[in-house]
């Protein structure tokens, strides 16, 4: 059976997997741009029975964008108290995450294209990860990824 990375070895993509369930993921891929001021991309989630996608999500320079949020997590691996969220000016990615005993931080993804149009839908998927070197690893990541400088990332 193909894996879900089998179709995109060959282009640049980002991939995060829940570490307590490896069925359990999110991709970023098909960056592109039109100018300076905005970065595209496309954005899956996928879970035993859901998979989804968003095939154009942007992040506009001007605005806190999804590395620093990431960043701001990394750098706070002893945890704090509830949630916290971020989403794109659009809505159309979210995410919110938690901090759990142990070190782990819960990222739930959710896509929601066309937040403002009656009959849309969302879907989304929560992914596990360390709150230390894990964390600071996939923003890093991210941030690469946004700026057209991408690896993998398991």
């Amino acid at each position: 059976m193909p894996s879900p990375d089998d179709e995109f070895d060959a282009q640049a993509c980002m991939t995060i997997r829940c570490q307590d369930n490896l069925s359990v993921g999110v991709r970023f891929h098909n960056r592109f741009s039109f100018d300076e001021d905005s970065v595209h991309y496309a954005v899956e989630v996928w879970a035993p029975g859901l998979a989804a996608s968003v095939d154009e999500v942007v992040a506009w320079v001007w605005d806190s964008g999804l590395a620093p949020f990431l960043e701001e997590l990394a750098a706070d691996y002893r945890g704090w108290d509830g949630a916290r969220s971020w989403q794109t000016n659009d809505r159309d990615l979210s995410v919110s995450a938690v901090f759990r005993s142990g070190g782990h931080i819960g990222l739930t993804w959710v896509l929601r294209p066309w937040p403002d149009i009656a009959g849309g839908w969302s879907a989304s998927v929560t992914t596990w990860r360390e709150a230390g070197e894990q964390m600071t690893s996939f923003a890093a990541e991210i941030r690469h990824f946004l700026a057209g400088e991408v690896g993998h990332a398991r």
